[in-house]
């Protein structure tokens, strides 16, 4: 692939607020990608829209998105359909399999031992690690740098995701290391990363994730942003 057929920009958004994140007992009994969001979640999606809009220029977009229904309503909430040339659901950015029907109270005694086990590592019962969702980014990466050499790749790509889906997406572009990522907290609904082209065809972060707990990152570490 041609160096500079590589995007200007690859912009990464979580879904915005949905009922679950108001309420965890939801998942007792609506399926995890069956959750909507809430009205609100709505209007941050479309607050985060404009604000797209002109990162993205006004030029065509590609999009792959999630095909969980709170990503799917935060991609319509936008409002870039008429910048979106082609929205490709896409498994391997879905959220990170905890269960199927949660019991809450079990979620909570197992986020208790994630904290304590690790959150790259720690896999939940009858779901995922970490690190699986880190294989399956991993595995999407390859496809999506295949898209990148068709002939009418747009400059702009934008990734409709989840938090976790998200920090992981980061670690393994930047090469991040699982302490470094341990550390990283989830970026709140609706909010944004952006990869940016720089002069020498690499990307880095228009911003660093927030940490919950206290590590120094290294100097590559901290060169993936600006």
């Amino acid at each position: 692939m041609h160096l500079t057929q590589r995007p200007m920009r690859i912009a990464l958004i979580r879904h915005g607020e949905s009922e679950a994140n108001l309420d965890k007992q939801v998942y007792e009994t609506v399926p995890d990608h069956a959750v909507p969001l809430t009205a609100h979640g709505h209007e941050q999606a479309a607050a985060a829209g404009k604000q797209l809009r002109e990162l993205f220029e006004g030029e065509p977009v590609r999009v792959y998105v999630s095909p969980y229904l709170r990503t799917l309503q935060t991609l319509d909430s936008l409002g870039l359909d008429d910048l979106i040339g082609l929205a490709r659901e896409e498994p391997r950015l879905r959220e990170q399999d905890w269960a199927n029907f949660q019991d809450t109270e079990d979620i909570v005694r197992q986020e208790a031992l994630r904290d304590s086990y690790g959150h790259f590592f720690y896999r939940f019962t009858h779901g995922e690690s970490g690190s699986d969702v880190y294989d399956r980014v991993s595995s999407f990466l390859e496809t999506m740098h295949r898209d990148f050499e068709t002939p009418d790749s747009p400059r702009n790509v934008l990734l409709v995701s989840h938090g976790l889906t998200m920090r992981l997406f980061c670690m393994r572009w930047f090469h991040w290391s699982v302490k470094f990522f341990e550390t990283l907290r989830n970026p709140g609904n609706a909010e944004t990363r952006v990869l940016l082209r720089q002069p020498d065809f690499r990307y880095k972060l228009d911003r660093p994730f927030e940490q919950w707990t206290q590590h120094t990152p290294t100097e590559r570490e901290r060169s993936a942003w600006l």
